[in-house]
């Protein structure tokens, strides 16, 4: 009996500490669109370094991961990658407006092939026959909802559907880029940044600067379902600190209006794009 009782005693000892162990540990969950992908993954190990605080990232498109929150009732931080889904996350009350901070600037461009084969330097060549074009879903894609946005305001719309030569969608912007690694289209409508990301495999063409209408930028927020405010605010302050710029300007993100305006003298920033009542598929 007594040596029942000193084993009892000896298992509590052991299973003690590691029962508590972690107890003090914290953690955050953000819902990203994968327009930050790199920087934001790289700003949170440095984080997790710096604090102890654990940030576990979930990356997809901004709509989708918008949707996500609203149906899981859950998230700590939302990083949507373009101003328009953050103001559809204010409006359906997902986030604290007063939060919100701009991270990052990006600029809409095209991206080809290294070397550019199909020759394409111009936004009306994403019509021209034999080339091929992949766009993010411009109903859940950030991206892809510019990429439709510029198509439309350049009157190009009737163009690429009857060449049809946009052949597919994809679910974030992450996967946008990966077209051109893979070699699996000619050309994407995607961000300029997407070239740093991978320069190996990427060049940029640049749209002129009438021909863009708007500019974008990366918004974070703190979401209103949050259980630990104080460990999201303080992961969104790194992010839009010194050091998190400087993750962000390593993986060739843009941090200042200034900076996204060369690209745009005078092109919106911000604000909110609804794609047409009359909206078709570009892919056939």
């Amino acid at each position: 009996m007594i040596k029942k009782l000193v084993l009892l005693l000896v298992c509590m000892v052991i299973i003690i500490p590691f029962g508590g162990c972690g107890e003090d540990e914290k953690s955050i969950t953000a819902f990203c669109g994968s327009a930050s992908k790199p920087a934001i993954e790289e700003a949170a190990q440095a984080f997790e370094e710096e604090t102890g605080i654990k940030v576990y990232l979930n990356f997809s498109g901004s709509g989708t991961m918008l949707s996500q929150m609203k149906i899981a009732g859950e998230g700590d931080l939302y990083i949507p990658g373009s101003p328009d889904y953050m103001t559809k996350a204010d409006r359906d009350g997902v986030v604290y407006a007063d939060s919100v901070k701009i991270l990052a600037y990006l600029v809409p461009a095209i991206l080809v092939q290294e070397g550019n084969p199909k020759n394409i330097q111009s936004l009306s060549d994403l019509a021209k026959p034999g080339v091929e074009v992949g766009i993010g879903d411009p109903e859940t894609v950030c991206v892809g909802l510019y990429a439709y946005e510029i198509l439309e305001a350049n009157g190009l719309i009737d163009d690429v559907m009857e060449a049809e030569t946009f052949v597919t969608y994809t679910e974030s912007c992450s996967k946008t880029a990966n077209l051109i690694v893979l070699k699996s289209v000619d050309a994407i409508m995607g961000w300029r940044v997407f070239a740093s990301w991978n320069p190996d495999t990427t060049d940029v063409v640049y749209l002129e600067p009438e021909q863009i209408t708007r500019l974008a930028y990366v918004p974070g927020a703190i979401s209103t379902f949050t259980e630990d405010r104080e460990s999201a605010q303080k992961f969104l302050d790194f992010l839009a600190s010194s050091r998190g710029q400087e993750i962000f300007a390593k993986w060739g993100y843009l941090a200042t209006e200034d900076e996204a305006r060369q690209y745009a003298p005078d092109a919106e920033i911000g604000g909110e794009y609804t794609l047409p009542d009359d909206y078709e598929i570009l892919v056939k």
